[in-house]
């Protein structure tokens, strides 16, 4: 079975969907269109823009949805048999499976964003990656610090990102490290995303995914939330409200999509990050990107 699955915030680079603008009149037509929902030529900044423009919040989630979604409606033969896609990712995965329409995906990506963004402006907070130990191992000493910390996104087995209040991530990365811990580094991120630091924008963001509509997918998504196939609309939405504040189980999705017959795993978006993270999950597991 053909599993597509797509990167979320982070895979962003400077030149991104330019030769897709240039070579497809589909894709042009798909960005400028971009361009006037979004209210600002978001092109401009992905094509030429600085590493730092595009590091934005407003623009970094917008920028690599696009390039994602884009990059599937120009492939031939796409036929997904399933979907995933890694935090803001899902929402790409959810245009490619028709779950969304393109233009409903980018404005509540771009709403997710502004609301991410205030979210981050309430308190001090931060992510960080711990290397080399057990989940259940970063679990407990997440639990035993004092304050706000979590495990946010297991992305392969030995690499867990932690994220909370930015005091408590701290002693959290002094603990992992004391705990056997090959590395616990603080990210540059701009808070503490899939924390319950994030409920701000979780309320924010579900007015906006209530109101929209949500059809039956072409095939299921493996949502961040469950690690499961969904296809149920109203069911998805729900998962979608809670991912905000929810951890990413990318290990756990993967696995899933493995013991459910995926066969060939391709990466749509900027990077080749999730390919290299699938690699860690599964050593046999074939992998592509387009």
């Amino acid at each position: 079975m053909k599993a597509y699955v797509f990167p979320g915030q982070g895979a962003q680079f400077t030149g991104m969907g330019k030769d897709l603008y240039e070579n497809s009149a589909l894709a042009k037509e798909l960005f400028e269109k971009a361009n006037e929902i979004l209210g600002f030529r978001i092109t401009d900044i992905m094509f030429e823009g600085t590493a730092e423009e595009l590091k934005e919040t407003k623009v970094t989630q917008p920028a690599v949805f696009l390039h994602s979604v884009i990059l599937a409606k120009t492939l031939e033969d796409f036929k997904p048999e399933m979907v995933a896609g890694h935090s803001l990712g899902e929402f790409s995965a959810l245009v490619a499976n028709g779950t969304l329409s393109f233009e409903d995906g980018l404005k509540l990506v771009s709403q997710r964003a502004l609301a991410m963004q205030k979210a981050c402006e309430i308190t001090p907070s931060t992510m960080a990656a711990v290397l080399g130990l057990a989940d259940n191992i970063v679990e407990e000493v997440c639990a035993s610090i004092d304050g706000v910390v979590v495990a946010a996104n297991y992305n392969c087995p030995g690499q867990l990102v932690i994220s909370g209040e930015t005091s408590a991530v701290e002693k959290a990365c002094e603990a992992m490290k004391a705990a056997g811990a090959k590395r616990a580094l603080i990210l540059p991120v701009g808070g503490a995303f899939h924390s319950p630091m994030m409920e701000p924008a979780r309320e924010e963001l579900a007015a906006a995914i209530e109101a929209t509509t949500f059809s039956t997918p072409s095939c299921p998504v493996y949502q961040n939330v469950t690690a499961n196939a969904v296809s149920d609309a109203t069911e998805i939405k729900k998962n979608l409200i809670i991912q905000l504040t929810a951890p990413v189980k990318w290990t756990q999705s993967v696995q899933q999509m493995i013991a459910d017959g995926a066969t060939l795993f391709t990466e749509v978006g900027p990077g080749k990050v999730l390919t290299g993270l699938i690699n860690k999950i599964d050593k046999e597991a074939a992998t592509a990107n387009a």
